[in-house]
This record gives C-alpha cells, structure tokens and sequence, in this order.
C-alpha cells in the first residue's frame, strides 16, 4: 500500500495521478461502519477498473477545535491503522493534516485539491460526512460539484440493535469496560500497541510477572480494571490476564499515571523494548484496594483461572 502525506497548502500533489476510487472520512477505529464505506470504494475500484484508495485525516478536529476541553482519545492510531487497511487490500492511503488552514477551507476548493487534482473518479464515503470550512460540505454537495470528473456513493447509516455504529459509541463502551461489546461494533477485538517497557517489577515479586506496557497517552483506554487479553509480540500472540490502572493497593490513586500490566500465561522471557499489542477480549472485574497483599495474591490467581477459562472458549 502506498502512503501519502498531504499538507495544505505546501504538499497536495503526488507524482502518482491515480485514477482512484476513494473512500474520504476520519475512520477512527475502522469498525463495521467504516468498513462498510471502504468494502464499496474498494468494489467500486474493482468495477471501474482502477486502485483503491483511503483518505483520512490527523489529527482528530478535536484536538484542534477542543478550545479547552478534553481532547478525544484514538481509538485506532497509526500504524494500526494503516495494518487494516492493508489486511483490507487497499491500494493507496492519503493522510491529510488537519490544521486551521485545511479547516478554512471551502468546499469548492476542497474538492479542487484533494479529489480533482488528485485524480480521484469516484468518491465513497458515509452519510454524514462533512468536509469544507465550518463543515458545511456535505456529500450531495460533493455530487454537484463533480462537473462529471467523478462518481459518487452515499453510505447509509450502518446500525447495530438499531443504533448508529459510531465512534463515539465505542468510546462509551469502552470507558464502562464492555470489550466484548465494542469488539462486535469493531468486528474484531479492540487492540492498543505500545512498548514494553521497565516497571516496578512488584508482580515478579508477588509470583505473577508482567510487561508493563507503554501506551501512548492520545490513545484511549478501558475502564480500569481486570481483563484476558491476547499479548502479541514478535508476531506470535499468547494468552494473557492484564490489570489497567493505579494499583489503588500499592498507590495514591492520584498520584499515579494509569498503567497497562500484561500477566502472559505460560510465557516467560525479556521483552523490555519490544513493541506489544493488547487485544482486549472480556472484563474480569473491576480495579480494587485489597487490604493486604496476601488477599492480592489470591484474586490475582483466581484472576489467572478466570482469564484461562474465557480466553479458552475462544478455541
């Protein structure tokens, strides 16, 4: 797949003039929705007879148009990315900067840069995108603006027990903790990668080593609390029980950065360096205060069987 980082007004233009089938939208956690938009660009593309392409754009609008306010979490940030819309076959991805000289710009000028001059002959994308300053462009304004250069397709809303699948609702699962819920809007678990790196080493000691694994702090997490997971790591993936949070037993909760601690069953080796992912596949329980480490250790192995039997189930 051939990536393209484009940035108004200085780089727009790519020596490669397509001619794409383009599936445009921000695509944050690429669930079945988005999967939806891309699967019929990607059909499209077929039919004509020409690549696939992705556009998407970095960073979030939030994180420009916060004004204050919390800025919103990743769901899925590059390079995972770019993995599935591999594992998806597409041919090209355009990542565009999302800054305030691409936010004024206006939707007419939109489509001359980043659709026309691009080379794109049909664009895909979802019912409610919005592009051009202040958002006002919408997809049927996209249509009548094409002057026949290009086609277009309007997805329309993808639900899920008749409730729009949408990025916002993933969040709000995954802030209560329903892994399991937001791996069906997904359609695969929810994965976050990061490094391992040094950490107290307090599970060693307790007889329950972990890889403490740094992630970065623009990508959202679950609730805190106990969860199986599957750890992959150099390719290969082993079953895993993994605590995200303070430690309350040990820590002033705030005080302390939350932490992802991966306890890999039946594994044992350096992995200090190496970058890992996580997929979150069932919330055991919830993060609590043990009143002392031996009652710690206990649930820690209660919690060890727990992640055996679920992630067993999954065979």
């Amino acid at each position: 797949m051939e990536i393209y980082h484009l940035h108004y007004p200085s780089q727009t233009t790519i020596d490669d003039k397509g001619p794409f089938s383009l599936a445009i939208g921000f695509f944050d956690g690429l669930h079945k929705g988005h999967q939806t938009v891309i699967k019929e660009a990607k059909a499209k593309a077929e039919q004509l007879g020409i690549r696939s392409a992705v556009m998407t754009f970095d960073p979030h609008p939030s994180h420009l148009f916060g004004k204050g306010r919390e800025k919103i979490g990743y769901i899925t940030k590059y390079p995972e990315k770019t993995r599935l819309l591999e594992e998806m076959g597409i041919d090209a991805l355009f990542i565009v900067a999302f800054d305030w000289d691409l936010a004024s710009l206006s939707p007419e000028r939109f489509i001359e840069i980043f659709i026309k001059d691009l080379g794109i002959k049909h664009v895909t994308a979802g019912f409610d995108f919005t592009f051009g300053s202040k958002g006002v462009g919408t997809m049927e304004q996209m249509a009548a603006l094409s002057e026949g250069e290009y086609g277009t397709t309007i997805i329309e809303k993808v639900t899920d027990s008749d409730e729009k699948i949408s990025s916002t609702r993933i969040r709000k699962h995954l802030s209560e903790g329903d892994v399991e819920k937001t791996a069906s809007l997904l359609g695969r678990p929810f994965r976050t990668v990061g490094t391992v790196i040094d950490g107290e080493k307090r599970g060693r000691l307790l007889g329950f080593p972990t890889a403490n694994v740094s992630i970065d702090e623009d990508t959202i997490l679950p609730a805190n609390g106990v969860y199986a997971v599957l750890f992959t790591i150099d390719g290969q993936s082993y079953k895993g029980v993994c605590n995200v949070g303070v430690k309350p037993t040990f820590h002033d909760p705030a005080k302390v950065k939350t932490s992802v601690e991966v306890h890999v069953l039946d594994f044992n080796a350096d992995l200090y360096g190496k970058e890992a992912a996580v997929d979150w596949i069932a919330r055991i329980r919830p993060e609590q205060k043990f009143n002392s480490v031996d009652e710690l250790i206990e649930q820690i192995g209660k919690d060890k069987e727990t992640a055996k039997h679920l992630l067993n189930e999954m065979n």
